[in-house]
């Protein structure tokens, strides 16, 4: 049976053939023809729309899963939480017949006891404290590698107010970054950087490394940078319309900032290979911008295709 004749009634097609003996299989086939290429055009539009239901439904589930990650991440913050800060539990009972035995051992032994037990209490609610304060202590607690990645720096928009030179090729600024004080900043920037034009300028930088005296002064962040050599450097800049304290962001990595970057672990030298320009100037951590929301990418004012330090 051809494939069109499910489609033309036959009485109609008997009907066209009494009419025009001559020309109407001819008319038949046009008529079959246009019919499959009907049928066929209800198909594909049928199949665009079930891709287009499948598209949306995945992403659904992409975003149900992210949801429950956090979910879990934040059970596990909150238990680990109530681990290190709930009271030690009370001291194992004695029999109350022996007890009863010896009253004046255990009135002489029971306040030695406690002292020791409050004090083996406190050193491990300060070990515990000290974990949570480095970042990496629910990872420890949990028995996992400590996230690497680049929303661990605490990346921030900065209004240079002064510049001065210092020693040995280094330079002091005094950066605005949107707190009661300004942070005094020690860099070593290179000859093409011009001290005199810094006043006023857009930066970025880190406000989480560890604090450190360099040749006399204490250095309170750290200047974003690009360079292609050790002498053409060039500060990066946020985007237009950013103010001083705007944070930088990254859309693949959601993470909190560590309140301190542990100076051991050396955070931002793992980091750096990754960070880079691309041939647009656009600053990238992976092929993932450095984004202030709502204002647009952090971008080096002349260079392309250079590292970030």
């Amino acid at each position: 049976m051809d494939k069109g004749d499910d489609i033309i009634n036959p009485s109609f097609a008997a009907a066209l053939m009494k009419l025009d003996p001559e020309d109407g299989a001819q008319i038949m086939d046009y008529i079959k023809t246009q019919a499959l290429l009907s049928r066929e055009k209800a198909l594909l539009q049928s199949s665009v729309r079930e891709q287009k239901k499948l598209l949306v439904e995945n992403a659904k589930l992409k975003k149900d899963i992210e949801d429950l990650r956090v979910q879990l991440q934040d059970k596990q913050k909150r238990r680990l939480a109530k681990a290190l800060f709930s009271p030690a539990p009370p001291p194992h009972q004695t029999n109350p017949a022996s007890s009863s035995d010896s009253p004046a051992n255990q009135t002489e032994a029971s306040p030695l006891n406690q002292t020791a037990q409050e004090r083996r209490d406190g050193q491990r609610k300060k070990r515990g404290e000290r974990k949570v304060r480095s970042g990496t202590g629910s990872e420890q607690m949990l028995g996992v590698e400590p996230r690497l990645d680049v929303s661990r720096l605490d990346l921030r928009v900065g209004r240079v107010l002064s510049a001065r030179s210092h020693a040995h090729s280094l330079s002091v600024q005094e950066v605005d970054v949107g707190e009661p004080a300004p942070r005094t900043v020690v860099s070593k920037l290179g000859t093409n950087v011009q001290l005199d034009q810094l006043p006023g300028a857009m930066v970025v930088l880190i406000c989480n490394v560890k604090a450190c005296k360099l040749r006399g002064v204490v250095s309170k962040a750290r200047l974003v940078c690009c360079s292609q050599s050790k002498d053409c450097i060039e500060l990066l800049t946020p985007p237009p319309g950013s103010t001083p304290g705007d944070k930088i962001t990254f859309l693949n990595f959601p993470g909190e900032a560590d309140k301190e970057l542990p100076s051991k672990e050396r955070v931002f030298e793992r980091l750096q290979p990754d960070l880079c320009v691309d041939a647009k100037g656009v600053a990238q951590y992976k092929g993932c911008g450095f984004e202030v929301k709502g204002k647009g990418l952090c971008r080096a004012p002349t260079l392309i295709n250079c590292s970030i330090r």
